[in-house]
Order: C-alpha cells, then structure tokens, then sequence
C-alpha cells in the first residue's frame, strides 16, 4: 500500500470511529471482496458467506477502537472474518448435520472440459466438505494455523484436528480424482 493509500485509510478508519456512516458504507466497499473471499472458504454457500461477512463488518465497526494502527488492518480484519465465520460454525454445528431430501442425493458435478480448474471449482469441492473438515482444512491449509491452534480454537483435540486434515485431503483428492473421470466420460 502506497503512503497516499495508506493515509486515505487511516482518514477513513479515524471516520468509522465516529461513526460516519458514509465512512463505514466506503470501508466495506473497498474490503468486501477481500472479506468474502476469507467468509466463502468457511461457509457452505454464498448465502452462508454474506451473512457472516456482514456479522464481521458488524464486529469491525463495533471493535475498531481495538484495532492498532502499526499493525496491517487487512490483518486485523481477516482475523475478525475468520472468527466470525468460526462461531457461525459453532452455532450452526448441530444444524448442519441436517439436509434437505434434496441435497441429500449424491451431487453430479458434470466438468466441462472448457472450465479450467481454478479457484471458483477449487473453492466450490472445499464447500461440499462436511463442516468439521471444512473449518479444519481452511484453518490449517490457507490460513497457516498449527493443529494445536486448531484444536484451541475449535474446542477439539490435536489428533481430531489432524485426522480431520487428513480425511479433507483424500475427501478433496477423491473429488478431483471423480472430476476427471467425468471429464474423459464425454469423450468415450
């Protein structure tokens, strides 16, 4: 971030705690997109993923008086992001064992040999893991988290959170594995 860019957001920040209501509607446009993408790999869907971005904003306005200038606020946000989308996991947690009759069929994820694999396919295969891998996977494998961090922060043990790891892996590789398959079906 250029010295300018990091003065606007200072600027902007010192507003949200006042807050300016325009400040604040500014704040979330230009962090939105880095936001819900830290809320999609957390939720099931998109719907999921809004309303936790939109708890977290809530969080940031309310908690920006915690926020320490020195340190990155890209950083700070992500953590409150990640947070919030982990106590809607917790929240949910009995829920989403749950499913309607229709999810409850096996998904058929026809590739289309045109689609290249990229982050919007990859992101789709770590929402269709059960919650607990899902949480698991993102923490440890995109979020840099240790499995002792993991088991903290999620109330579970060290072997549970690598047992979980591991079975996300070969969920995640199957998944593939079967995309592939269909890929070479539409040419036999």
């Amino acid at each position: 971030m250029s010295k300018t860019e990091g003065e606007v957001l200072d600027e902007l920040l010192r507003q949200c705690l006042k807050q300016d209501r325009g400040a604040q509607r500014e704040l979330y446009r230009l962090f939105f997109g880095y936001a819900m993408s830290v809320c999609v790999r957390y939720s099931q869907d998109a719907e999921e993923a809004k309303d936790v971005l939109n708890d977290g904003f809530m969080k940031v306005f309310t908690r920006l008086d915690q926020y320490h200038p020195p340190k990155p606020f890209k950083g700070w946000l992500r953590r409150i992001m990640i947070n919030t989308a982990l106590d809607n996991y917790r929240h949910n947690l009995k829920n989403y064992h749950l499913q309607d009759i229709d999810k409850a069929e096996p998904a058929s994820d026809p590739f289309d040999v045109e689609q290249q694999l990229n982050y919007e396919y990859l992101i789709s295969l770590v929402q269709q893991l059960s919650p607990a891998y899902r949480a698991v996977f993102n923490l440890y494998a995109i979020d840099g988290y240790t499995h002792e961090e993991i088991a903290e922060t999620l109330d579970i043990a060290v072997g549970t959170s690598k047992s979980n790891l591991a079975k996300a892996r070969a969920n995640l590789r199957e998944a593939l594995q079967r995309s592939k398959i269909d890929e070479r079906k539409q040419y036999v």
